[in-house]
């Protein structure tokens, strides 16, 4: 089966969807490895690993896509992506729906912030007409050439306009066409509940550790009524911890001795990048 219509499978079905993040190619391949059934690349992260910068939209369509390239060209497992603003207007938005369902991805969202955008969980965000938003789901929704590419719009309301306006949007946005909807930053259970309850379409939740929102488990966001759930920092986070008290123990130290309880082996990793698989058929090649 073709990996947007997996993803749209695995949205609609029963249990809940989750994604967690990926902002590069080796933390892809150890999601796909660890049994996951499809994969999320959020800005915030890859921001982070290809610029070393905060989710303030310095990241280009042009670097958002290559990176969701590489990643879909390692992984097996649908792969939901970031499209940020749309990059623009109407036109814009079509634009980058073409490009990044190009790269392989088999969905993506687009939000209804003002330009530059931010990370949905920091202060000072700003919210487009609600018409103008209607105007740029429609127009992603006709630029796909999949109709199973999934199509998710985000709303930043709830912040800065309050619980009512951001599910009043959620529901103008899923009748413009979108196949997800995902409010952002919901800060009790109770608005959580509020939104799947008045909202007429499937719901995403966002898992942000030390985010606005509460840390649910996948298992409590279902009874709640979301259909999917990312976890799209946690790698990074994860990752960052790690690496920084590596750093430490070699500066004390001056060795990764005593680190190396905390890593994979040399042919750990060598297995988990494939590298057995590709001797083999190096060896046929050159046999025959």
């Amino acid at each position: 089966m073709k990996p947007t219509r997996l993803l749209k499978k695995y949205i609609q079905e029963e249990p809940i969807l989750v994604m967690p993040g990926a902002h590069d190619t080796l933390t892809a391949k150890i999601v796909e490895q660890a049994g996951f059934k499809a994969l999320t690349i959020g800005g915030y992260s890859a921001s982070a690993s290809l610029l070393g910068k905060p989710d303030l939209s310095f990241l280009t369509l042009t670097e958002m896509a290559d990176c969701i390239w590489r990643i879909a060209d390692v992984v097996d497992i649908p792969i939901f992506t970031d499209g940020d603003t749309g990059y623009g207007g109407v036109l814009n938005v079509a634009h980058t729906v073409k490009k990044i369902e190009r790269t392989g991805a088999a969905g993506m969202f687009i939000e209804d912030q003002v330009f530059p955008k931010r990370c949905g969980h920091m202060l000072d965000k700003q919210v487009i007409d609600p018409k103008e938003m209607i105007a740029k789901v429609k127009s992603a929704v006709d630029a796909r050439v999949d109709d199973d590419f999934i199509i998710m719009a985000r709303t930043d309301a709830l912040a800065v306009n309050g619980l009512e306006d951001a599910i009043d949007r959620a529901n103008l946005f899923a009748r413009a066409g979108a196949d997800l909807i995902f409010v952002e930053a919901p800060t009790t259970i109770d608005q959580m509940k509020m939104i799947t309850s008045r909202v007429d379409a499937p719901l995403l939740a966002n898992n942000i550790e030390g985010g606005k929102s509460p840390l649910l488990s996948a298992t409590e966001l279902e009874k709640i009524g979301f259909s999917a759930v990312v976890f799209p920092v946690a790698a990074t986070y994860t990752i960052t911890k790690a690496v920084g008290d590596l750093m430490k123990e070699l500066a004390a130290t001056g060795t990764t001795a005593g680190f190396n309880s905390r890593m994979v082996s040399f042919d750990e990793f060598n297995r988990l990048i494939g590298l057995d698989r590709l001797r083999s058929l190096e060896r046929i090649y050159l046999q025959s």
